[in-house]
């Protein structure tokens, strides 16, 4: 985590802290092309399942976000979801998406670029 920007730790920090406040499976947090943040966790409702990237990505999308830059997810599976990758592959600055991946500590194990 040494090599993260001071911005990806506020990434980080968003993400462990949402995820924990709710005990959800997964938490993550995303900065968009204008250098907003958003943060979220799951949601596992009988009519309405998100993964914490998807909520992430909507109140981007919702804020008017032109893409997102970056993203920290946080779950016991330290990988991104299909799911996930392929909605950060529809919302992604002109760059890609960085996606740090971690476990729910926030511990990271990987990064790749979407």
């Amino acid at each position: 985590m040494s090599d993260f920007s001071a911005e990806d730790k506020k990434l980080l920090t968003l993400a462990r802290a949402t995820r924990a406040r709710i005990g959800a499976a997964e938490g993550a947090a995303v900065r968009d092309t204008d250098g907003r943040t958003y943060a979220a966790a799951t949601v596992d409702l009988p009519s309405l399942q998100l993964t914490a990237v998807q909520c992430c990505v909507a109140m981007a999308v919702a804020a008017g976000s032109a893409g997102i830059d970056a993203v920290v997810v946080l779950g016991a599976s330290g990988a991104l979801a299909d799911t996930d990758r392929a909605v950060l592959g529809d919302f992604a600055g002109s760059d890609g998406v960085v996606a740090h991946l971690g476990d729910p500590r926030g511990t990271i194990a990987a990064t790749v670029t979407v």
